[in-house]
């Protein structure tokens, strides 16, 4: 009874796997987690989404790249969908929140250890633009396999997914593997100099080069349309 008053104080709510606000594309998906605690702006689940990863220790070029991607998904109304962690999630959830867009923070973690983070404190989280989720236990603490089901969500609620730097292995690569096998169109960067090894994995295995953020918008106008064309390859500019 504690946990639940504690939640209740921080207004955390709960919504079950068929019933509403349960988003139906999420539903859909192989694992869909039997039910959601949720903080924020339930309303979101319903607007249409990208999801957004990368490495949590991105290069300076990785990073600036996830807030240029961040406010081109944002500037065509779309709502992005990214995992909390530092680096390429904090960088995209930021573009969303500055430029006046909305978020989806899901947590690989219990949402009673939710906090809000430094970085965000000049913006703060408005309700009405953000959404905190967690399909875990409210006082499970983060681990990798947490993380690494995490991502399902990810990309299950997102109508695609970008992926700026992805490694060799690891939880980013792993996410871009799970967006393929759902059937999610992946849209991976590609750099002028130094593509992460990741990046041209996914590449090999039907991730779209995305190489300018010009390619990113038409790819975001364009991936539901089976009568439009994927972005071609141009120089990068990225």
């Amino acid at each position: 009874m504690d946990q639940v008053e504690a939640l209740d104080r921080r207004d955390v709510d709960v919504c079950f796997y068929g019933e509403d606000p349960y988003p139906p594309r999420l539903a859909q998906i192989s694992g869909a987690p039997g039910l959601l605690f949720m903080w924020g702006n339930p309303d979101l689940l319903h607007t249409p989404s990208v999801g957004m990863c990368g490495s949590r220790h991105a290069s300076p070029k990785g990073l600036e790249a996830a807030l240029t991607c961040g406010l081109e998904v944002a500037a065509h109304g779309l709502t992005i969908v990214s995992g909390y962690a530092k680096g390429v999630d904090t960088e995209t959830h930021l573009a969303a929140l500055r430029s006046g867009g909305r978020t989806i923070i899901v947590l690989a973690e219990g949402i009673s250890h939710f906090r809000v983070k430094r970085s965000f404190r000049d913006v703060g989280l408005r309700r009405d633009h953000v959404l905190v989720l967690s399909q875990f236990p409210p006082a499970q603490r983060w681990n990798v396999g947490a993380a690494m089901t995490r991502n399902r969500v990810i990309s299950g609620l997102g109508r695609a997914l970008v992926v700026i730097e992805a490694g060799e292995t690891g939880g980013t690569l792993n996410a871009g593997f799970q967006a393929l096998e759902m059937g999610r169109p992946v849209l991976a960067l590609e750099f002028s100099e130094g593509t992460p090894t990741g990046n041209e994995i996914l590449f090999d295995k039907g991730a779209v080069r995305i190489d300018r953020r010009s390619a990113l918008g038409k790819a975001l106008v364009s991936f539901e349309d089976p009568t439009v064309e994927w972005p071609t390859r141009q120089p990068s500019l990225l």
